[in-house]
């Protein structure tokens, strides 16, 4: 199956959401430090246009963010990957999403859990309220 062009920036979009959140800056200081107009920055979270690979290569210089995740998502789940943690929190996930009535396209939910299994792997936890605030700003 072919990624449509549509579905794809909508998961780099959300992806860029939750790093910018993580960076703790609003879309208006992103926009700035990157040298765009707020609208054009938010028009890239949302997954309506293509931001520049320019924009991208200054948010890592800048802000130290990780194009590989930004880009592609978390790479297949290889051996030695704990598999229970990653099933737990998809659980977690969606029985917060049921409990609250919020839907997420499946390309935002795929990048938040994405970015928790990749924090998790790391040895960072992310606490649930942050969890919960990556998915505000992602909700439809």
């Amino acid at each position: 199956m072919v990624n449509r062009p549509d579905t794809y920036l909508g998961g780099l979009g959300a992806r860029m959401a939750i790093a910018r959140n993580e960076l703790g800056l609003s879309q208006a200081r992103m926009a700035q430090a990157l040298g765009m107009s707020q609208r054009a920055y938010q028009s890239y979270e949302t997954g309506k246009r293509s931001i520049p690979v320019e924009a991208l290569v200054d948010m890592h210089r800048q802000f130290g963010v990780d194009l590989n995740w930004i880009l592609l998502g978390v790479e297949a789940v290889r051996p030695g990957h704990d598999l229970a943690a990653l099933e737990g929190f998809e659980t977690a996930l969606e029985r917060h999403l049921s409990a609250t009535g919020i839907r997420l396209k499946s390309e935002k939910r795929g990048a938040i859990v994405a970015r928790w299994y990749r924090s998790f792997l790391e040895g960072k936890e992310i606490p649930m309220d942050d969890v919960h605030t990556w998915i505000e700003l992602l909700r439809e």
